[in-house]
């Protein structure tokens, strides 16, 4: 029309980039909470290849719908730009390429029914990472909950889905390193001279004894 205002060139591009905007706004809801080691009253926080969280109970909102939550456990050099777009089971995310080819990995899957609020009395409130053994080396469980590689440190958050949508996350935890096991040639071997020593103090302790046990007979 001769009266009407011309579309500005910039226009159609504009309508994509105010969708993606709409979307963001939408999205990601960023909770305060941040995954911690159980209690220490609990033991054997950490091994050689797991380590022992506490339930996330009370974090996510059970509004929200039928969300699953995941483990996300990755090296401290992943987190910076960590996509979560990149769904559980892929081979992005795959526990047997982690960490070389895949720079974290997802398990632990479960929906908030397993993270009742409040806690029931006497329910297990932890969860031990590293503990499947049997689906390590299986690639067709890209999921697997297995040992962890090396002591660390790694770095773990929980990750809500919605469908593929990724729709609330926890903080990073701070970094977790496990224990180192120490080689056997690293262990000191007794010096043949402290052995001997510990031999004569051994029998002169024994003779002294005897000697008491024969004097305190006497008297009596």
């Amino acid at each position: 029309h001769p009266h009407s205002c011309p579309r500005h060139p910039g226009a159609r591009t504009m309508l994509p980039l105010l969708l993606l905007l709409l979307a963001t706004a939408r999205g990601l809801e960023e909770l305060g909470y941040k995954p911690t080691l159980a209690s220490r009253t609990l033991g054997a926080l950490t091994t050689t290849s797991t380590f022992v969280l506490e339930q996330p109970r009370c974090v996510f909102n059970a509004s929200q719908g039928d969300i699953v939550i995941w483990l996300v456990v990755a090296v401290p050099e992943a987190v910076p730009n960590f996509n979560n777009s990149v769904g559980p089971g892929t081979p992005e995310r795959a526990f047997q390429d982690f960490p070389t080819g895949a720079p974290a990995y997802m398990t632990l899957n479960t929906t908030l029914l397993n993270y009742p609020c409040p806690r029931p009395p006497g329910d297990i409130t932890v969860l031990r990472v590293g503990s499947e053994t049997g689906c390590a080396k299986d690639e067709t469980r890209p999921t697997c909950n297995g040992p962890l590689p090396g002591p660390g440190p790694y770095r773990v958050k929980f990750l809500a889905l919605e469908g593929p949508e990724p729709v609330a996350e926890t903080a990073w935890s701070e970094p977790i390193t496990l224990k180192t096991a120490r080689p056997p040639d690293s262990i000191p071997a007794m010096d043949s001279r402290h052995s001997a020593g510990m031999i004569a103090l051994t029998s002169i302790l024994s003779i002294l004894f005897a000697i008491l046990l024969a004097s305190l007979v006497a008297m009596l």
